[in-house]
């Protein structure tokens, strides 16, 4: 027998499909608008697809601009400071979900309570930091700030706590010491939810604007965020070589999301399993 839709579906798929053009419908519109000219794209009434496509845009940004030089800056940053932030998270959830020591959970708290923390709050103290010990205008000043992050540190602890204390147990009692035990037995376990962090944490370093924007004062350190803002100007705007800019930017987060897919799937779908 065939199944009957109901009309509640119906009208939930619609939604659905209705948030799904709105949301896909700029970026379609900015990777369009990449192939007009600045003519084209102000001209009114506007075109969706281009008249006349050109890729001189993508010349353009690439050879006038130094935008090469900025998205290699960038995935630099986002490479290293990603390895170094899922590194540390994953000791800071072992120790607060497997050790066990005084005042642990009150640590915990203390720990979580800084993700209410605004940044602006702390960014004028963590730029005079900058200051005092010279990282200003240096790749450390990107890098090095932020590698200690709560919100991975509180991730891997959740995933990390439904590992059973047997396996640990089993392999202490085999002579292993503690960073053996997280090399060789957490850390294959949490592969899919290691994952799904790294695709967090990667955008929110690549999107990154405000920081990049206040510690470098060389063109040639500027990450992507900060060189697209440098197409906007005082008294005129190239869009065209804005939307380039951004068309481009938004790649490499397609392609770690195509790479990581499965495993963001598996690590979201492990975060509701209980031992």
């Amino acid at each position: 027998m065939k199944k009957k839709v109901s009309i509640s579906k119906i009208i939930i798929y619609i939604f659905l499909l209705l948030g799904t053009i709105i949301i896909l419908f700029p970026f379609f519109w900015m990777f369009l608008s990449s192939f007009k000219t600045m003519e084209e794209i102000v001209a009114f009434p506007p075109t969706f697809f281009p008249e006349n496509p050109t890729i001189a845009n993508y010349i353009n940004v690439w050879s006038e601009m130094n935008f090469g030089r900025y998205f290699l800056n960038s995935v630099f940053v986002l490479v290293v400071k990603t390895l170094i932030i899922l590194y540390t998270s994953i000791l800071g959830g072992y120790v607060f979900s497997k050790l066990h020591f005084r005042f642990r959970n009150g640590i915990f708290l203390i720990v979580l309570s800084t993700m209410m923390i605004p940044v602006p709050v702390t960014i004028l103290s963590l730029y005079q930091e900058m200051v005092w010990v010279g990282w200003i205008d240096t790749y450390k000043a990107l890098i090095i700030t932020g590698v200690f992050n709560t919100f991975g540190i509180f991730v891997m602890k959740q995933f990390i706590a439904g590992i059973p204390d047997s396996l640990i147990e089993s392999a202490r009692l085999d002579g292993a010491g503690e960073f053996r035990v997280l090399h060789q037995i957490i850390f294959p376990l949490i592969k899919p939810a290691l994952s799904a962090l790294a695709i967090f944490i990667c955008l929110q370093i690549w999107n990154d604007f405000l920081w990049p924007f206040l510690v470098m004062n060389s063109d040639s350190k500027y990450t992507i965020p900060v060189g697209l803002a440098l197409f906007k100007g005082r008294f005129y705007t190239d869009y065209a070589k804005q939307l380039t800019g951004a068309a481009i930017t938004i790649l490499p987060v397609l392609v770690i999301y195509l790479f990581l897919q499965k495993q963001f799937v598996e690590g979201i779908t492990m975060s509701g399993m209980k031992e």
